[in-house]
């Protein structure tokens, strides 16, 4: 029996979370939305998303804001509107699974401080991993929002995503969102898919998807024909491109028609017109890629959260030159590692691998992350189609692929962890006992208030009339050349990291071990005096949101080591020295 249909299109506002990870990777700063959230909050938005996905740890790791206080804060000037989140399932708001007592914390947590609609999802679509979550959601009496990650593949298709839709509706959830985080859905899927939900069961049925690919509005359309009941939309001046169709836009083209939102259109440029303020002030940060339509996302399938990231790891390792090679592999990774969608983490999974295997010059998998290999044991979850042997092989040789639950493995470890940073002296709310624990490398240095907010980039016209300034300089006096760094330029200083990787060199030693890559020194597995042989791990460096071990190309005993845990190196720095 059909389930009824709201008479109206709900709609939920991405503009604080989803819209600005997808086009300025996630760097709004809370300052910046207080003000917004008093002119949204009398809209009539279902809700606003403004928590979750990556927001918390580009807080922590960039912009020196506590993911916890900003919550608190939005959800004091969102009286009347529901914030909503985005939870990983058991990955949380991290990138790997955590024990059931961590995830259970967490959503009450996530609850008292202001979180009113969960959307739950997994990234292989195993229901396993998004249970927990999804009972801790029930028993905090907020509203349960199950979502199904929609993409292209030979094992999907619209009775795959129907038969999870059952599953979904059977844990008692509260709505079902479609999560097209690529555009991928063209409109004729969308009205099955929607058709076939509201045909069989009685609850809310949600659109969210991305305007990479120029079709999103499309889908809209036939979502609204079919009995959508909410649709995901930006505000206009961070939509579109890889974010999502424009609210206003949605909001005029239902008005007068038997599904019309209710939002007025007069009070919705309020809001226009203090988010065009804001992309103004970080139009430095957009990047041309993640605006403009692509239609070459119907053959990669690519996120647009992972685009800008994508661009910006590019850029980091001085390769943005190869972004074609590395789309055109993005598909053969992801065939060979059972085709997951692509969304956080395995989006990052399959496109730091994908980069490393260009980086790499044809040598396939000749490194492959940590990530990737306790993806292909199972410690994700179950893939959609299962993995070649010959692949299986080749990246984790003969380990054991596990068939449970991820999360049935591992041991709790809240109350091990609250001891470990109350002892190290950071812990002054309990909340901060699950920024610890989400984060173990960043967390220390921000609850330590060592870190810095970085500063914004300039836009395009106004860095063309500046002049860069340098970090150091080689000066020549009476024909000898001096190494001079820069500390400070009109009181302006260098940062303290920036000033100690002046003193990791960089030139061909005899022993010397290089990075490959940009990035920070998240674990130094040996000391000085230590006996190594070829194949050890030497030390693990993050970079792209990935753990990359350095491993020691021969035998031999580590005379010097130039780094320690959270330094940040970059291509071609020599780490450490073996005889």
């Amino acid at each position: 029996m059909r389930g009824p249909t709201s008479s109206k299109v709900f709609i939920t506002d991405t503009t604080l979370r989803d819209a600005h990870q997808s086009l300025i990777a996630t760097r709004m700063r809370t300052e910046d939305m207080i003000p917004l959230c008093r002119l949204i909050d009398g809209i009539g938005f279902f809700s606003v998303e403004a928590w979750g996905g990556a927001t918390f740890d580009t807080c922590i790791r960039f912009l020196n804001d506590d993911p916890w206080e900003r919550l608190n804060s939005l959800k004091a000037e969102l009286k009347r509107t529901p914030v909503q989140m985005l939870l990983r399932g058991q990955n949380l708001v991290g990138y790997r699974h955590y024990p059931d007592d961590v995830v259970e914390r967490f959503v009450h947590a996530a609850h008292k401080n202001g979180v009113d609609i969960f959307r739950v999802f997994d990234a292989l679509n195993d229901l396993r991993n998004m249970e927990k979550a999804m009972v801790e959601v029930k028993k905090t009496g907020s509203h349960l929002q199950g979502a199904i990650c929609y993409t292209l593949s030979p094992v999907h298709s619209t009775e795959t995503f129907l038969a999870m839709a059952r599953e979904l509706y059977a844990k008692e959830c509260d709505s079902i969102c479609i999560k097209d985080m690529a555009g991928l859905i063209m409109p004729q899927a969308t009205r099955d898919l929607i058709t076939g939900i509201k045909d069989e069961m009685d609850v809310l049925v949600d659109l969210h998807s991305h305007s990479t690919s120029g079709v999103a509005s499309m889908s809209y359309e036939a979502a609204i024909q079919a009995g959508v009941d909410i649709l995901d939309t930006a505000m206009s001046p961070f939509s579109l491109g890889t974010s999502q169709p424009p609210t206003e836009s949605i909001v005029a083209a239902l008005k007068g028609t038997p599904r019309d939102s209710g939002i007025d259109l007069v009070a919705l440029r309020k809001v226009r017109n203090q988010v065009l303020r804001l992309r103004d002030k970080y139009g430095g940060i957009l990047d041309p890629i993640s605006e403009r339509v692509d239609s070459d996302v119907l053959l990669w399938q690519l996120p647009g959260g992972m685009i800008s990231n994508l661009v910006s790891q590019l850029k980091e390792q001085d390769a943005l030159n190869r972004l074609d090679e590395v789309y055109a592999e993005i598909p053969r990774v992801r065939e060979d590692l059972g085709y997951p969608p692509l969304v956080t983490p395995t989006s990052q999974i399959v496109g730091t691998q994908a980069v490393i295997n260009v980086l790499s010059n044809g040598e396939r998998y000749s490194r492959v992350t940590n990530e990737v290999k306790d993806y292909v044991r199972g410690f994700y979850g179950r893939p959609p189609a299962p993995i070649s042997a010959d692949v299986r092989r080749t990246i984790i040789g003969d380990d054991e692929v596990i068939t449970v639950r991820p999360a049935d493995l591992l041991e709790p470890i809240y109350e091990k962890m609250r001891e470990t940073a109350e002892k190290a002296g950071f812990v002054r709310k309990e909340e901060d006992v699950l920024t610890y624990i989400l984060y173990p490398a960043i967390a220390p240095s921000f609850l330590r208030k060592e870190r810095k907010q970085e500063d914004l980039p300039a836009r395009a016209e106004e860095r063309r009339s500046r002049t860069t300034v340098p970090s150091s300089l080689e000066v020549e006096v009476d024909g000898e050349v001096f190494s001079v760094r820069i500390l400070s330029v009109e009181g302006s200083a260098v940062t303290a990291a920036a000033a100690k990787q002046e003193n990791i060199p960089r030139e061909d030693m005899e022993g010397g071990i290089k990075s490959n890559m940009q990035g920070m020194v998240l674990d130094v597995k040996v000391t000085r005096g230590s006996m190594v042989k070829k194949g050890d791990v030497l030390l693990v460096i993050e970079a792209m949101k990935m753990e990359n071990p350095i491993q020691s190309p021969r035998g031999g005993k580590v005379t010097e080591i130039f780094v320690e845990q959270g330094d940040l190196v970059q291509n071609g720095d020599v780490l450490l020295v073996i005889q």
